[in-house]
């Protein structure tokens, strides 16, 4: 064991494949990584629990706890606040582990402005082109015009984030298994 883990977090748009580099992590660190739990005010949906990715708390809650300073990072998406508790990271860290967020360019920013380096890997994921991911967007769910245009907005500020990480994990279209080997090569290296 390290004496000292390392806080990994996922950075990249909307459309990117994230979530299926995160997924395809965690079943091949099963066991071997902590995947902490957030907090979160938008609605419980159906098949969740309370306690197994998100806490589900109210806004006021939420809030007061942003005030005592009880997040290592917090954002609002879409209306909703979503944070990271800081102790369970930190004690995590401590112990030795690896611990795995996912965050949004917000976020990224506050650890990256919060944490030491030495505690810290960023990955980005590097999915090319607004219209690359436009396209995905898309097929995705059809979205009306006012909400392509705020994706693009989110798409150009979290391209700003890009030279800020510490490993660029590419999935263009046609490049998801070797994303899928590189992201896995990079958390081998950080064991």
């Amino acid at each position: 064991m390290r004496s000292r883990g390392k806080l990994i977090i996922i950075v990249a748009p909307s459309g990117s494949g994230k979530g299926t580099l995160v997924d395809h992590v965690k079943q091949t660190f099963a066991g071997e990584i902590v995947f902490p739990i957030s907090c979160t005010t938008r609605t419980m949906r159906p098949g969740e629990r309370e306690g197994d990715v998100y806490n589900f708390v109210s806004r006021a809650e939420f809030e007061k706890r942003i005030e005592e300073g009880y997040f290592l990072e917090w954002a609002e998406y879409s209306g909703n606040l979503y944070g990271t508790p800081r102790e369970d990271i930190m004690r995590h860290i401590e112990s030795g582990d690896l611990v795995l967020r996912e965050v949004e360019i917000q976020g990224a920013y506050s650890i990256k402005r919060l944490m030491d380096p030495e505690d810290l890997a960023v990955i980005y994921i590097d999915a090319g082109s607004w219209e690359d991911l436009r396209r995905r967007i898309e097929e995705r769910a059809p979205l009306s015009p006012v909400e392509l245009a705020l994706r693009h907005e989110r798409f150009l500020k979290e391209i700003e984030f890009k030279p800020e990480a510490t490993y660029i994990v590419s999935n263009k279209d046609g490049e998801l298994e070797q994303a899928k080997e590189h992201i896995i090569d990079i958390i081998k290296q950080l064991q």
